[in-house]
Order: structure tokens, then C-alpha cells, then sequence
């Protein structure tokens, strides 16, 4: 998606009431204004509620959403040259069952006093 095609930026959870990360937002979309007339943590609330109503079959008035479970940060292991290797990048819909050959250096040090 290209930045242009972004009409609203709306801030929601924690994150969005530090000044440094909305500065950050307002840069990367050319000082566009972002949207802070909604409570960010209500704003969480009702997509944990509009989540919880799509898993439960009995309510009838569910609105159309499809949510989908990521894993919010990328996962792997250090390697050998003290750097992460990224076996599961971020935002990768899970259930997820990935492999990938790294090779690990282990220190063996002399545990007895």
C-alpha cells in the first residue's frame, strides 16, 4: 500500500500517547494530521469485543471484520556473528511452523570452582 492512498491515521493503544512514535507517524505521512479524536484504549477495547463476537457463535449482530492473529514481532535465534537471524517475521499470520538451518556457537566454560 503507498503512503498516498492513506486518508486517516488513527492511534490506538499505549504506544500512540508517546510524543516521540506520533511524531515519527506524522513525518513518515508528510504532516498529515493524525487522528486523535478517538480514545486509543477504548478503541482496543472494541476490537477485543468486535474479536470476541466473531469467535462466539450465538450473537447475531456481528459486523463484517475479518481479524487475523499475528505475531507481533520477529522471531529467531543469535547466530555465530552476534546477530539475529529471523526465522518468523513480524506481522506473519499464526499459526505458523517455519524452519530454517542457522548455525549456533555454544561457550563451554568450566562451571566447578
Amino acid at each position: 500500500m503507498d503512503k498516498s492512498s492513506v486518508d486517516d491515521v488513527v492511534l490506538v493503544g499505549g504506544s500512540s500517547r508517546i510524543p516521540m512514535v506520533q511524531e515519527l507517524l506524522q513525518d513518515l505521512f508528510w504532516g498529515k494530521e493524525l487522528c486523535k479524536s478517538i480514545n486509543p484504549d477504548e478503541a482496543v477495547a472494541f476490537g477485543a469485543a468486535a474479536h470476541a463476537a466473531l469467535l462466539t457463535e450465538d450473537i447475531k449482530n456481528v459486523p463484517n471484520l475479518v481479524l487475523i492473529d499475528v505475531s507481533p514481532l520477529s522471531l529467531g535465534c543469535k547466530t555465530t556473528q552476534d546477530r539475529i537471524s529471523v526465522v518468523i517475521p513480524r506481522n506473519t499470520t499464526i499459526p505458523v511452523k517455519k524452519e530454517k538451518n542457522v548455525t549456533v556457537q555454544f561457550l563451554i566454560t568450566n562451571l566447578v570452582p
